[in-house]
C-alpha cells in the first residue's frame, strides 16, 4: 500500500509540473485554474510523499518521487510541450526508470 502511495504522489508531481507548464500560455480565469491546479497537486504530492516515508525509508522515497516526477516531466513536455525526444533524453530517462526499479527491488 505504501508503494501505491509513493507512486501516487510521484503522479501528483507530474501534475503540478504539466499544471506549471499551461500557466506560460494561460491567461484571465484560464491562468487562476492553473494555479490552482498546480497548488493541489503540489500539496497532494508533499503529504503522500510524507505518508509514504512514515513506513518506507527516506532514501527510497526521495529518489522515487523525485524519479518519477523527473521521466514524468519529460514525457509531459515531450506529448503535450512538443519538447525534443531525442536520443540521449530517452536513454537518460530510460536508465533513470531502470534505477527507480532497481530502488524498489533493494527494498
Amino acid at each position: 500500500m505504501n508503494w501505491i502511495i509513493l507512486i501516487l504522489a510521484g503522479l501528483m508531481e507530474v501534475g503540478f509540473t504539466f499544471c506549471l507548464g499551461k500557466t506560460r500560455t494561460a491567461a484571465g480565469h484560464d491562468l487562476i485554474w492553473w494555479w490552482l491546479g498546480f497548488l493541489v497537486a503540489l500539496s497532494l504530492s508533499m503529504f503522500l510523499m510524507a505518508k509514504a516515508a512514515e513506513k518506507l525509508p527516506i532514501g527510497t522515497v526521495y529518489p522515487v518521487w523525485t524519479g518519477i516526477g523527473a521521466v514524468g516531466a519529460v514525457i509531459v513536455g515531450i506529448v503535450f510541450f512538443h519538447e525534443p525526444a531525442t536520443f540521449w533524453r530517452i536513454f537518460f530517462i530510460t536508465t533513470l526508470i531502470l534505477s527507480i526499479i532497481g530502488l524498489k527491488v533493494l527494498s
